[in-house]
């Protein structure tokens, strides 16, 4: 295989995460994956897409398998990185596996609904043999046979439980119902909840016994259930609709997972912040500013705030890890991961050495 990873990197990876979430770990986790290594291998048959849902239905799932293996043998992993495929179909996507019409684009994939029912006659309901769902459970059994193990496959991303009863009640149709029928959006956002864990455990059924652990669309490494949740749609609400809406299958999401983060999404989303902290089994939050906002480091309230709150810290860049560790005192309890070019080795290597990464 030419991929460059081993067993022995594999069980540092796993010790590390380990110390990590439980708090005692003295330093950052960082991934560093530098870009532009060779393969060592024939380039694959098909191209790179940015989300799987491009590819055509004749393109079979062992084609994309190995371009994926491709593009990671093109990869060197530094500190605490490891090789990892994510099977990205577009965010939301138990969507549509519910029925919704998906439509793919080089940069996002939208959800539609078939048709637009009244809220109290619209039901959700697990289907077998639906295409989307059928074809990345495909894709994972590929990988499992490709790799045995030695690659962490990603869950796909399942999306958040308002977002995904948004894309059968698109633009204001979600919000009137926040007013117009309280009852219905709770009762659909139970069924989203029960159904989202239905996929979850399905899909995990498939890639539990070779793969190394778990993780999600973004790879923290855990040796326990992990996800990344969201609530996108809860940028349009104040704090008292998200705390009756959003949050109590958020806490529940949580409380069943190991090891849970949330992904913060803009400004909109900063009035649920205190909410969010208060869920004991809330592990961790990314915070991400967005398009035109100032960047990560320009926030260190909010990273103040979620460190007071003794939440964990997900970031992007290795390039705000020096500045955001002082504004906190330390950079414990943060997990930066980004990709660079292989020109940048050097660069990368002493940012680890001053970290204590070896």
């Amino acid at each position: 295989m030419s991929i460059a990873f081993d067993a022995e990197r594999w069980s540092q990876v796993k010790t590390v995460a380990r110390e990590w979430w439980a708090g005692r770990l003295k330093r950052p986790i960082i991934q560093l994956r530098l870009a532009g290594r060779d393969p060592q291998r024939p380039a694959p048959k098909q191209p790179l897409q940015s989300f799987a849902a491009c590819y055509p239905e004749q393109v079979t799932a062992e084609e994309i398998v190995d371009v994926w293996d491709y593009e990671l043998a093109k990869q060197e992993y530094l500190g605490d990185a490891f090789p990892v495929v994510w099977p990205n179909f577009g965010p939301g996507i138990i969507a549509g596996f519910l029925g919704a019409r998906v439509k793919p684009e080089k940069w996002t994939v939208w959800f539609e609904p078939a048709a637009l029912k009244p809220l109290a006659d619209l039901n959700l309901t697990f289907d077998k043999h639906n295409y989307w769902f059928g074809r990345i459970r495909d894709i994972c059994r590929s990988v499992q046979a490709r790799w045995q193990g030695a690659v962490q496959v990603s869950m796909t991303d399942l999306g958040g439980n308002l977002d995904i009863l948004a894309s059968f009640r698109p633009g204001e149709e979600l919000l009137l119902d926040l007013y117009d029928h309280p009852r219905d959006v709770k009762r659909l956002t139970w069924q989203a909840h029960d159904l989202w864990w239905r996929y979850f455990d399905e899909f995990n059924a498939v890639l539990r016994g070779p793969n190394p652990g778990y993780t999600a669309w973004t790879p923290i490494f855990s040796e326990v259930p992990y996800y990344m949740l969201q609530c996108d749609f809860c940028y349009m609400i104040g704090p008292e609709m998200f705390d009756e809406f959003v949050k109590p299958e958020l806490a529940a999401s949580c409380r069943r997972l190991g090891n849970a983060f949330y992904h913060l999404d803009g400004p909109g989303q900063l009035a649920h912040l205190d909410s969010l902290l208060t869920i004991p089994e809330l592990k961790g939050v990314q915070w991400v500013p967005g398009e035109g906002q100032p960047g990560i480091a320009h926030w260190p309230e909010v990273y103040r705030k979620i460190r007071a709150a003794g939440k964990l810290i997900q970031i992007f860049s290795i390039d705000q890890l020096d500045m955001i560790a002082r504004q906190l005192g330390s950079a414990e309890g943060i997990v930066v991961i980004d990709t660079l070019p292989l020109s940048r080795k050097a660069e990368a290597e002493e940012l680890l050495k001053r970290y204590g990464v070896r």
